[in-house]
């Protein structure tokens, strides 16, 4: 029996955005540029920076979204649903680099994860003001990646 979040075919099932988030993409792109920097420095947990390659054209491109790391496993909340480029870019890699807290890391095995099987390990990497707003914003997937040799 398949998992699910996924379809007949191992494929995910397709997670969209919220109305809420998918109004907000403007703003996104327009910060984009100065959260890419700021992204993955030790005192900015809000922000890691996602480094992976294009599953079509191989350009590689940084990506800024909420991470942490718990255990060996990293937690990604899927803002933008499943169906984002960078999200299945990561899949189809079979991983990608992830800078969180001013470390470097290489994470493999992705795994898109429904909200209900993931509430274990979200509860473990995210506080409750954080928690409240995944609510808020209508995330209903994660992305949870492992450490690479963890």
């Amino acid at each position: 029996m398949n998992a699910p979040d996924t379809q007949a075919s191992g494929t995910p099932a397709v997670v969209r955005p919220s109305r809420l988030v998918t109004g907000m993409r403007p703003l996104v792109k327009l910060l984009d540029p100065v959260m890419i920097k700021l992204a993955g420095r030790r005192h900015m947990r809000m922000a890691a920076q996602i480094r992976h390659v294009g599953r079509r054209s191989g350009r590689a491109y940084v990506t800024v979204t909420g991470a942490r790391l718990t255990g060996n496993t990293f937690v990604i909340p899927l803002t933008f649903g499943n169906t984002s480029d960078w999200s299945r870019n990561i899949r189809a890699a079979g991983g990608c680099e992830i800078r969180v807290d001013g470390a470097d890391y290489r994470a493999d095995r992705p795994q898109f994860v429904d909200g209900p099987q993931a509430r274990a390990v979200v509860r473990q990497a995210f506080g409750p003001v954080e928690r409240a707003m995944f609510r808020v914003l209508g995330i209903r997937q994660y992305l949870l990646l492992q450490r690479a040799g963890g």
